[in-house]
């Protein structure tokens, strides 16, 4: 039987956080108790990608999922890269590191989809576009289910058109990247549940609530609202699994830090997280260049994190950061499902 999200027995996805904070062990807990977890393919070679993927197939019997990042042409120029990197030359001096190399590529898109072929996860879900519907055919002859991360009902639309056969409703208080598909556009503002509105009553497929959603309560409302499951990331960012480093962890919990913003400044696309200094003084300065941006900046945020400053890297979280709790994956899915 193909799979399907409403099977689940808690309608909790821990959702795919690239950058460290997703790992096979939260992938492999969350499916244990009772929801589905992702392993997150972006910024990772194919390689390991699939390692990652056979690790936590190893580690349960329950269904995964999977996360790619779409590629699409870079919308940032050379030269406004090479002067924001003039920008950040008081950085590289401050953490004693060279600027990063800004350069552009598909993030391995076409080996990504052949380890998707090979190990066939349950679920796959696209982020920042959608694939080919010769590639969604593929996957979904080989019995993989998939799904279009949208920010609008356009966008609902199109990965409608693709043949996705479920949907990722992301509002705008989610944290990390938008999936937004055009890179130069400001971020829809829409609120979660006008959009989930919108989806369910233009469009005849399964949709997923995603973005700041924190509580039982927030599950209830989204469910409530027509949505089949919650997706969640915030929630498990201090979860026992997670591979969030030990500075992303103590700057949830700091009360230095008291409010999320919308940044270009460390990768070139819209992404929420934590209000910090590195934020208020480069983000204006910052051009729409994904993915340049971000391995210009790489080498600054590494650095950052060596150093235990959270000033100097990205902290990325959702609007409800406050809510996010340090336990076990299990725990966390336990209390969001109740009720």
């Amino acid at each position: 039987m193909p799979f399907d999200l409403r099977d689940l027995s808690a309608p909790i996805l821990a959702a795919p956080m690239a950058g460290g904070p997703s790992t096979p062990e939260l992938a492999a807990a969350a499916t244990d108790a009772g929801g589905l977890g992702f392993v997150a393919a972006g910024y990772l070679t194919a390689e390991v990608f699939a390692q990652r993927l056979e690790a936590a197939r190893r580690l349960t019997s329950g269904p995964l999922a999977a996360n790619l990042f779409a590629p699409q042409p870079s919308a940032g120029t050379a030269a406004a890269v090479a002067a924001y990197a003039d920008t950040l030359a008081g950085e590289a001096q401050r953490y004693d590191v060279a600027l990063g190399e800004p350069r552009v590529d598909d993030d391995g898109w076409d080996a990504k989809i052949d380890v998707l072929l090979a190990v066939r996860p349950e679920l796959v879900s696209f982020t920042f576009g959608l694939p080919s519907a010769d590639e969604r055919r593929r996957l979904s002859d080989a019995g993989i289910v998939t799904a279009g991360t949208v920010t609008t009902l356009d966008e609902a639309r199109m990965a409608a058109d693709v043949g996705v056969e479920l949907l990722v409703a992301q509002g705008p208080s989610a944290g990390g990247h938008r999936g937004t598909f055009d890179a130069t556009a400001r971020p829809s503002e829409q609120l979660l549940d006008d959009l989930l509105d919108s989806i369910t009553s233009g469009l005849d497929l399964p949709v997923v609530a995603a973005g700041g959603l924190m509580t039982a309560a927030d599950v209830r409302r989204v469910r409530q609202k027509g949505a089949v499951a919650a997706q969640l990331g915030t929630a498990f960012l201090l979860s026992d699994e997670a591979g969030s480093s030990a500075v992303h962890r103590s700057a949830l919990q700091d009360p230095q830090f008291t409010e999320t913003i919308v940044t270009k400044a460390f990768s070139g696309r819209y992404a929420r997280g934590l209000r910090n200094r590195f934020v208020d003084e480069h983000d204006d300065a910052a051009p729409l260049a994904y993915p340049q941006v971000h391995y210009l900046t790489s080498p600054l945020r590494a650095a950052s994190v060596r150093a235990g400053d959270p000033h100097g890297v990205n902290i990325w979280a959702g609007t409800g950061f406050r809510r996010a709790e340090a336990a076990p994956a299990a725990t966390i899915i336990s209390k969001l499902a109740d009720g």
